[in-house]
């Protein structure tokens, strides 16, 4: 058996990566001596990440984990970052000396997830803070309750952004009822919403009530229902770096993808605010906020915590 047939073993522990809206772009295409690593057009969010910053984060956060899975089963992999725009082709995975050296391991992996409903009050100590100071990534903390405002903004805009609403109808599984509730997306569960705050999220952004719920202020009802998720002594991170190449963006996903796992093995969860960098005025602003270089950019936006509830583990499509 070629350490290619070992790994195609262990796709689904891959797959495991998170993803913005549980798109799951990545597409695995194996060779005798290499895995090339692709992702699927049809799923990328062109109206909500128009700069392709998650796409990338996420193909980033996916091979992190491809290397993961591998070290954690003895395979001495190594992961070749290049972006072919034409092919589609974000990475190449390819045999090395050794194994790849983590911290993390499958069960890491399999534990992580992402909490969307409440967290206990308290902020990250010092301790927490120096040990995800060492995993490459660039992060800033801010008080939650500092973004309160902000996200009913980047939260109105994007319940008042027709295109945005479209691609978060496509990818929501508001009932169990949907034919890929199991698959992908976000399902009502993954987002902590009762059955009838989802039922009444589908009936306001439903393909004919939303031009109607649009013009009589459903944008500034549903962001007013988020006001409470920030409104806690609590802490929120930033990913702070730069972005001028795709493959900047990918390293960036595989530091981001390193400090979710740390968190997770401390028994906190995150829920990513990506609104606020996808509305132009709340990111320009938050960037001013950080005080950034010309040649810095938020990445990533999320808060963390220890949450309330155990965290809902999304869907994941099979491997074939």
């Amino acid at each position: 058996m070629t350490w290619v047939s070992e790994f195609r073993a262990l796709e689904d522990d891959c797959r495991r990566a998170p993803s913005a809206h549980n798109t799951q772009p990545w597409v695995l295409r194996y060779g005798d001596d290499s895995v090339d690593v692709h992702w699927d057009p049809s799923r990328a969010l062109p109206d909500s990440d128009p700069t392709r910053r998650d796409l990338f984060l996420s193909l980033g956060a996916f091979v992190e984990t491809c290397l993961i899975v591998a070290a954690d089963a003895g395979l001495p992999v190594r992961a070749s970052v290049s972006v072919d725009r034409a092919s589609l082709r974000a990475a190449r995975l390819v045999p090395d000396s050794a194994v790849y050296e983590t911290p993390f391991t499958l069960a890491s992996v399999r534990q992580r997830g992402c909490a969307r409903g409440g967290y206990a009050p308290g902020t990250l100590d010092t301790a927490t803070l120096a040990a995800l100071a060492g995993l490459g990534a660039d992060l800033r903390q801010l008080p939650s309750r500092s973004l309160v405002k902000p996200l009913a903004a980047a939260d109105r805009w994007m319940f008042g952004t027709p295109a945005v609403v479209a691609e978060l109808r496509e990818w929501m599984r508001l009932s169990p009822k949907h034919p890929r509730y199991r698959l992908d997306g976000l399902t009502d569960r993954a987002m902590a919403m009762s059955r009838v705050e989802a039922s009444g999220l589908a009936a306001m952004i439903g393909p004919r009530a939303y031009r109607v719920t649009r013009r009589l202020g459903g944008p500034a009802l549903l962001a007013a229902a988020s006001k409470g998720l920030l409104r806690y002594d609590g802490s929120v991170l930033v990913l702070v770096g730069s972005a001028v190449t795709p493959e900047e963006v990918i390293e960036h996903g595989r530091a981001l993808v390193r400090v979710w796992l740390a968190l997770s093995e401390r028994g906190l969860a995150v829920h990513p605010l990506s609104q606020l960098l996808d509305c132009t005025a709340t990111g320009t602003r938050l960037a001013e906020r950080l005080g950034l270089a010309p040649d810095e950019a938020p990445l990533a936006v999320f808060r963390t915590g220890r949450p309330l509830q155990p965290p809902v583990r999304s869907a994941r499509i099979p491997s074939a």
